[in-house]
């Protein structure tokens, strides 16, 4: 019996990095695409979350064979608040941009793992393990490398909406975490709609911009709001069900050091040394983490299997 459940832990822990590891990676062009279409952001929010729901429909579609109203259903309350605290995550980082240096923002919601483990600690009872905390010390410590150059030059306002984003991030893998019993994927659905309610008032009432697009920017929004982002956010919904919170949130750091570099390989827009031994730095750690865990996972199968052998 201990043989099976702990081999069943470690398959699931290995499943869950590996998906939301894939995630992560999809998700990475993400910044380069919103560079290419260049449009006002409450725009851009309106379609990326109207796609972002049509594509994860889509993907529940396959997935249930056209059967669409029992996941939703599933996901009851804590999916709608699941929903309306990521669209808080998006709305929140959107909104810090336009009112802080982009450097303060990357830092302060690079704290977002940091939030994910308390949040675990205080309201789940689940302890983070003492490399979680080192990890996530040292990729701050990485981010803040890689946007050293304009680090500081914020407003209070701005660096306070990042932290607000960094603390939805981090309840938003906890609410997962809670309700790992059912996907929470549909969830990911609601919360483009929630998105898109809230930035399309907005974006008609403050932004000159055209709403429609056209040409190369209407195919970069597809391919964002189609194939990135609801891929993307579907396999890190995945996650919290089979990592602890904290560890999804670090994974996640992945984007923030690898979208600068989709964006100096396509547009040659160089993030700096400083940059790349920061992001080197997170790469690094995070590689640590992941085998530090599977080195401690072993010894605790073998004794599973020792103490089963009769």
């Amino acid at each position: 019996m201990l043989t099976n459940s702990a081999e069943t832990a470690r398959a699931g822990h290995k499943k869950g990095l590996l998906l939301t590891a894939l995630g992560v990676l999809i998700l990475t062009p993400d910044t380069l695409l919103v560079r290419l279409i260049d449009a006002e952001p409450f725009t851009l929010l309106v379609w990326r979350g109207v796609l972002q729901a049509l594509g994860i429909l889509a993907i529940l579609a396959v997935q249930h064979r056209g059967r669409l109203t029992a996941p939703f259903r599933a996901v009851g309350r804590w999916g709608l608040l699941l929903a309306v605290v990521f669209s808080g995550c998006t709305l929140f980082f959107i909104l810090a941009l336009s009112l802080t240096a982009v450097a303060d923002v990357l830092v302060i919601v690079a704290a977002a793992p940091l939030a994910a483990a308390v949040f675990s600690l205080v309201f789940l009872g689940e302890g983070v393990p003492l490399r979680t905390w080192v990890a996530i010390s040292l990729a701050v410590v990485g981010i803040a490398l890689l946007v050293s150059e304009d680090l500081g030059a914020g407003s209070l306002l701005g660096d306070l909406a990042a932290g607000v984003c960094a603390l939805c991030i981090g309840a938003t893998f906890t609410i997962t975490r809670h309700a790992r019993a059912v996907s929470m994927v549909p969830a990911m659905a609601l919360a483009g709609v929630f998105t898109a309610a809230v930035a399309l008032p907005i974006a008609l009432v403050t932004e000159s911009g055209p709403f429609f697009f056209t040409g190369a920017q209407l195919g970069y929004t597809l391919a964002m709001g189609l194939v990135v982002v609801p891929l993307s956010f579907a396999l890190i919904a995945v996650g919290p069900r089979y990592l602890p919170a904290a560890e999804v949130g670090l994974i996640l750091l992945l984007e923030t050091v690898l979208g600068p570099l989709w964006v100096w390989l396509a547009i040659g827009e160089y993030p700096g040394d400083l940059a790349l031994i920061g992001g080197g730095l997170v790469v690094v750690t995070l590689a640590g983490h992941s085998l530090a865990g599977a080195r401690r996972r072993r010894p605790a199968l073998a004794g599973a299997q020792g103490s089963a052998t009769p």
